[in-house]
């Protein structure tokens, strides 16, 4: 079984290696449903319990196939954490107590359970994360028994630093991994102080930190890895963690000779995901996973060794050779 860490303040645990399930529903190019429920047993067999999806993923398909594979593990220990809000325009006047029960109402139906276990804001403006309008309804909403806990996924530090004076708050959900260390100035130990789980997302960097692409690398048109290189589609940061491709390309070529000279036997995905799971705060990475092969090895990630001084030195100075000056100051 994996490790299991407490789950901020939602009373439950999470495994430490979690899955996310956006390429479940859409924007990762067409995964079938018999191969989603594949990939959702294989990851469950190696022990994980947490999985993260949207009411936004396929426009409800991935929390639907969730729903189904639920129903058939009752009694396993599973969590899922779901997000709201980006099905209208995200602007602050789109987030308000009617709107929230409207949403959790129809993930409450995709997922055929009468309370969610666990609902974040989906990256909302800062706006949002600033009014106490914001937290009173869902405060109500946990009191109703609709959801059991509630937890913000934001783009910037400044957002998850602005969310973690609320007291009721129960996880942060922020992009980490070598590519994008700045969470781990202050976010991660202030929400360790505060009892708040931190959910790591994007750990791959978009699949860059595999060490499987190069500059001839094409993607499928509906996949985000191709039509939001611009960020035209929804904030850059969420596609190869804003970095430039062909930098990142590069970048990875170097993290990959990293893994390779000193953790011999793991692959640069295993390492990248080790490297987040063992940051300090960090209660749960969700990498996501096109098949069952990716779901094992994603999960087999938290019984590599502990990282030494060495490789931890050789991925700060890959980012900060390649990505603080450009990345840093903006997320």
């Amino acid at each position: 079984m994996l490790e299991q860490r407490p789950l901020g303040r939602t009373g439950r645990t999470s495994s430490v290696v979690g899955l996310g399930t956006w390429q479940l529903g859409a924007d990762w190019g067409e995964v079938t449903e018999d191969a989603a429920r594949g990939v959702l047993e294989a990851s469950l067999e190696e022990g994980v319990t947490f999985y993260d999806t949207a009411d936004v993923y396929g426009d409800g398909r991935s929390e639907r196939i969730l729903g189904g594979f639920l129903a058939d593990h009752v009694g396993d220990g599973i969590v899922v954490a779901t997000k709201m809000g980006r099905r209208a325009d995200q602007v602050p006047e789109n987030y308000v107590a009617g709107n929230f029960r409207a949403w959790i109402d129809r993930s409450r139906k995709n997922l055929g359970v009468d309370r969610l276990d666990l609902v974040q804001l989906h990256c909302p403006p800062s706006e949002v994360i600033a009014s106490d309008a914001t937290f009173d309804a869902l405060d109500e909403l946990v009191e109703d028994g609709a959801i059991a806990a509630y937890g913000v996924s934001v783009e910037t530090v400044a957002q998850a630093l602005d969310a973690l004076t609320r007291p009721y708050l129960a996880s942060i959900q922020i992009i980490l991994n070598a590519f994008r260390l700045k969470p781990l100035d202050r976010v991660l130990p202030e929400a360790r102080t505060a009892g708040v789980a931190i959910i790591a997302r994007v750990p791959l960097a978009s699949g860059l930190l595999s060490g499987r692409y190069d500059a001839t690398t094409t993607f499928p048109a509906d996949d985000h890895r191709n039509y939001n290189r611009d960020g035209s589609a929804f904030d850059v940061g969420e596609t190869f963690s804003g970095v430039d491709y062909e930098t990142g390309i590069v970048a990875a070529r170097e993290f990959s000779a990293l893994v390779a000279e000193q953790l011999p036997g793991v692959t640069p995905a295993q390492a990248a995901l080790a490297w987040v799971v063992q940051q300090s705060g960090v209660t749960t990475v969700i990498p996501g996973a096109r098949n069952t092969d990716q779901a094992r090895a994603n999960a087999q990630a938290a019984q590599v060794g502990v990282l030494d001084d060495a490789f931890l030195d050789g991925v700060r100075k890959i980012y900060d050779q390649h990505f603080r000056a450009s990345v840093h100051p903006r997320w």
